[in-house]
């Protein structure tokens, strides 16, 4: 691939971007940060982990004129990353999401494919929510990929939370789920994840811009707000446990997620961009290990030593749920060589560390209030 020097994060102030800024900084690129300094994420404005050492453009990536300014001036390649955040919020904030992600990152392939730039490589933030369910194996028909579940019918007569095999009706176990499963999305967000892949791949096969785009699972570690109760579950989790609350599960607990490390994500963005095998390729970026979510919740309450606090699992569901999906990485392992390397147990220690020094306001009760008004839960 041609040389690299100069690169571009576009949400660079966030969760994932700011350590990726760090881990590029430290290897001698000369980055720059496009952030909108989002309100709900950054209420502070610019935050206090911001690297001094990488520049900062405040700007929207819905603005095309400041995007374009800052494609043009600052990069060799791009990390996009922006995007509006969170499942249950994009069911009603829909004009949001479809601007902040679809619309967004037309405006940045609209300025690869018109404007002259010297950008040899895009990296675009995928999610495995764009999976809906994750593949499972049925004993009689093999490997399946059942339909999204549907409980409206069923008041509290709700035998298995499990879904059935689409073909025999049989039972059926989870299995990892590759890249080539196929795609129902769940959400207004998940839509919209799966059409900045689909459009960036697009473009940059049609212009000979090389893209990766990598379908993170869920993401957790330090700077992950622990007041924004649209952010990750083990953030939500630790939030309510710190301020003296249960975490709430929904179903029975048993639902399962693949959970990685921030800092692996943001080796698997670099090593995408550096290397000529990421190219026109859709990779997972997860651990490739299954935890419960009432696990989770356990774990937390049983590392921070907490008294008289236990999961409550409510035994509701929330209308797009699924029940597992997590990760087949063999193609990232077999392609770059990535294999995440922090395990889910010590990395739960360092959050819990980092966390005694954030800022913690739970908001949890508000959030799942407006879901409820809306029939979502």
């Amino acid at each position: 691939m041609k040389t690299v020097k100069r690169v571009l994060v576009t949400g660079g102030s966030g969760f994932i971007g700011s350590h990726l800024v760090d881990r590029l900084v430290k290897k001698g690129y000369k980055t720059t940060i496009f952030d909108n300094l989002e309100k709900q994420v950054h209420p502070g404005g610019l935050p206090e982990y911001h690297n001094l050492k990488a520049a900062f453009i405040r700007g929207d990536v819905r603005r095309k004129k400041e995007l374009k300014e800052a494609v043009v001036n600052n990069c060799d390649a791009i990390v996009h990353l922006a995007a509006a955040v969170g499942v249950g919020q994009s069911q009603y904030q829909i004009s949001k999401y479809v601007e902040s992600n679809i619309q967004g990152t037309a405006n940045l392939l609209d300025i690869l494919a018109n404007e002259k730039h010297g950008v040899k490589k895009l990296v675009v933030a995928s999610s495995m929510s764009i999976y809906g369910e994750g593949l499972y194996m049925c004993g009689r028909c093999g490997t399946v990929k059942p339909p999204l579940r549907d409980f409206e019918d069923a008041g509290e007569g709700i035998v298995s939370w499990e879904p059935e095999c689409p073909r025999c009706k049989g039972v059926l176990r989870p299995v990892p789920t590759t890249e080539d499963t196929p795609l129902v999305s769940n959400s207004i967000y998940a839509v919209s994840k799966k059409e900045q892949e689909e459009m960036s791949l697009l473009i940059g096969k049609t212009y000979g811009i090389p893209v990766a785009a990598l379908r993170f699972f869920n993401v957790y570690g330090p700077r992950q707000s622990l007041s924004n109760p649209y952010t990750g579950v083990a953030a939500i989790f630790l939030s309510r446990i710190k301020n003296n609350n249960p975490p709430v599960i929904y179903e029975d607990g048993l639902q399962t997620r693949d959970f990685i490390w921030v800092e692996d994500i943001a080796d698997a963005c670099i090593l995408s961009m550096e290397r000529e095998e990421a190219n026109y390729r859709v990779f997972n970026v997860g651990s490739g290990k299954p935890v419960s979510i009432a696990g989770i919740a356990e774990l937390l309450i049983r590392l921070l030593a907490v008294k008289g606090i236990k999961p409550d699992i409510t035994f509701g569901f929330r209308k797009g749920d699924v029940r597992h999906c997590y990760a087949d990485t063999s193609r990232i392992k077999n392609a770059l060589g990535f294999t995440p390397k922090v395990p889910f147990e010590e990395g739960m220690k360092k959050l819990i560390r980092w966390s005694k020094t954030a800022r913690s306001e739970d908001k949890f009760a508000r959030a799942s209030a407006e879901l409820k008004k809306r029939g979502l839960i």
